[in-house]
């Protein structure tokens, strides 16, 4: 079940959660062991063998909905360093040791041979309360977000989001039962290619060229230059390089022609995230920095988000 971008509600009838700036996983705990599958149900269970090792050994079978984040040292959820993670799928013990991980649970759909995804939202946040030994993400009911507004941005997190009281649970469904309201605005997009960088950056990236899905079709949306750590250069480098496009074609047919001097393209099968201000009237982004590699999203699911 995914949240629709919006307004908070006010009025009674919701609670608000924390947004936290993570990657979402759903967990199936059973006898025979535990299944950790992200977004797009692929098995990442060798990804986060610590997540997994912290379920490990339950006696209740069941599934949970939650976040996987990676905490900074003052504790706030830091999606740079959770990027260290999410492309590794053996991490080393020394690399789980350095960048730890924790499971954010927000939601139980189903508890000891019974689907609770009819019921409602306080139902289910019922149950997930009687579990011990988990980390649960705090739930307000209240008539308004501002409280939680405030306390999130003194934590540093990423928004809010309500969820209404008596709402079932519509798994693939992006529904208005959750309403999410970041601080900052983020964009998924797909890698259309690149260009190679100068000075200090000759020989590597110099900036991305990406797309997003408007109305069904693949389109471009811009440019990305700035927000590039050396080692996430490194990786694009090594990721771009054997996706380069024969024949210099961009693969979508819409990129004008003072962006296409100079560019390499590259078949669109690789997703990222980017931090922006705003579109443009033609669909550009505007002041758009690098956050990372999103491998839990398929290419169809970066739409745009306005």
């Amino acid at each position: 079940m995914l949240a629709t971008l919006g307004t908070l509600p006010t009025g009674g009838g919701w609670a608000y959660e924390y947004k936290w700036d993570g990657v979402r996983a759903v967990i199936y705990v059973t006898a025979s062991g535990v299944r950790v599958l992200s977004r797009n149900e692929r098995d990442v269970t060798t990804a986060y063998p610590d997540v997994a090792g912290d379920l490990t050994g339950r006696r209740t079978e069941m599934v949970l909905d939650g976040e996987i984040v990676a905490p900074d040292a003052k504790g706030r959820p830091s999606f740079a360093r959770l990027q260290r993670r999410m492309n590794v799928h053996q991490p080393t013990p020394a690399l789980i040791e350095e960048f730890a991980l924790h499971y954010n649970v927000f939601d139980v759909l189903h508890f000891e041979g019974k689907s609770l995804v009819d019921a409602p939202y306080t139902s289910r946040r019922a149950r997930l309360e009687t579990l011990t030994g988990l980390q649960l993400t705090p739930s307000f009911v209240a008539d308004t977000p501002d409280a939680v507004v405030d306390e999130s941005r003194k934590r540093g997190l990423e928004g809010v989001i309500a969820k209404r009281l008596d709402s079932r649970y519509e798994p693939g469904r992006r529904s208005p039962d959750w309403i999410k309201a970041p601080f900052i605005r983020t964009q998924e997009v797909v890698i259309l290619g690149f260009t190679e960088g100068e000075g200090r950056r000759a020989g590597t990236i110099g900036a991305l060229l990406v797309g997003l899905h408007r109305g069904g079709k693949l389109s471009f949306a811009g440019g990305v230059g700035t927000g590039f750590t050396d080692a996430a250069l490194h990786d694009l480098q090594q990721q771009l390089t054997p996706l380069i496009r024969a024949g210099a074609t961009p693969p979508v047919d819409d990129v004008p022609r003072r962006d296409a001097r100079g560019a390499i393209w590259v078949e669109p099968v690789i997703v990222g995230e980017v931090e922006y201000r705003s579109f443009t009237s033609d669909g550009r982004l505007r002041h758009s920095s690098w956050r990372g590699l999103r491998p839990d999203r398929r290419p169809e699911e970066a739409k745009f988000s306005g």
